[in-house]
């Protein structure tokens, strides 16, 4: 699985950052790519990527403000001509979000070739597609914002070729009903077929945030994941005008870190006040000190191995 930024800044584009958009690619698990938010601009930041809109089959938004939902009406109607047709397509998020949608399009007399379906979320939420499970928490942002917890499929154990040969069991068709089922026949014995597999090895948690100071759900979202994508929209002063804009600060965010085990932290949505030379010498400050948590401020195109 691989992520890949489109937008890193918060509220505004700057020259060097676009607006809000993660495409999250599935392989090996599925040959298909969710995108979480479409900032404005979005699919032309897709443009100097490889990735294909006709790929796209799910699309998560966060919260409704325009820095993360700007570029959708755009996205969908040029999906129409990018490989999507009659490929069904699937977008989650809040309450408001269908009428956001098919307002605009028939606005601006936009046809789509290929149907959507709409899941808009109240309070809490679970999905499940292809052996993924999604959960949705609500965050505290002043207007419903969601943090999506990704689940990847469980990869099953592999078949312990010895131990089958031990029972007279040689490679052959037989070994496929040991790799699907949960018993087989052989000699007209019933075995159980975990007991001639390794163990089982769980997919990735992935988790996604959307803007919010801190609150209790952060933690049900970012537990024991190995990668978490978070919002830091201020990464230095005081952490008080953070909060009461309903933002994370970056101290707000290596909280989050140490106290939900998290592996790997993401961190995105960075105010426009801060460019690139700006925020690496931040970062440099920040990782000289021992207690700072494994972290990195993300860039547009970054891409990062799940």
């Amino acid at each position: 699985m691989e992520a890949t930024f489109f937008g890193t800044s918060a509220g505004l584009p700057t020259k060097e950052r676009n607006t809000q958009a993660i495409a999250l690619n599935l392989e090996p698990y599925s040959n298909s790519i969710w995108l979480f938010d479409v900032g404005e601009g979005t699919q032309h930041q897709i443009l100097h990527h490889s990735i294909k809109l006709g790929k796209v089959n799910h699309i998560f938004i966060t919260h409704m403000h325009g820095d993360h939902i700007f570029g959708l009406p755009g996205l969908l109607t040029s999906r129409s001509f990018q490989g999507g047709e009659d490929k069904p397509l699937t977008i989650i998020g809040p309450k408001g979000l269908q009428n956001f949608i098919e307002t605009t399009l028939k606005l601006s007399e936009s046809h789509l070739n290929y149907p959507i379906t709409y899941i808009e979320i109240d309070n809490n939420f679970t999905y499940h597609h292809d052996g993924f499970t999604v959960s949705a928490k609500l965050l505290n942002h002043g207007i419903p914002s969601y943090g999506y917890r990704i689940e990847s499929p469980i990869t099953p154990g592999t078949i312990d070729v010895n131990a089958l040969k031990a029972i007279g069991l040689e490679p052959g068709p037989k070994y496929q009903e040991v790799k699907v089922y949960e018993t087989f026949e052989h000699e007209g014995q019933i075995f159980n077929s975990d007991d001639f597999k390794g163990p089982a090895k769980p997919g990735p948690i992935v988790s996604i945030f959307g803007d919010t100071k801190p609150c209790k759900n952060e933690f049900y979202v970012a537990k024991n994941a190995d990668v978490m994508v978070h919002e830091a929209t201020y990464i230095e002063g005081d952490k008080t005008l953070a909060n009461n804009y309903h933002h994370s600060h970056i101290e707000d965010v290596f909280d989050l870190i140490e106290r939900a085990n998290v592996k790997r932290s993401l961190i995105t949505h960075l105010s426009n006040r801060y460019n690139h030379d700006v925020i690496d010498s931040i970062k440099d400050d920040l990782q000289s000190k021992d207690q700072t948590p494994n972290f990195e401020f993300v860039k547009d195109f970054d891409t990062f191995k799940i």
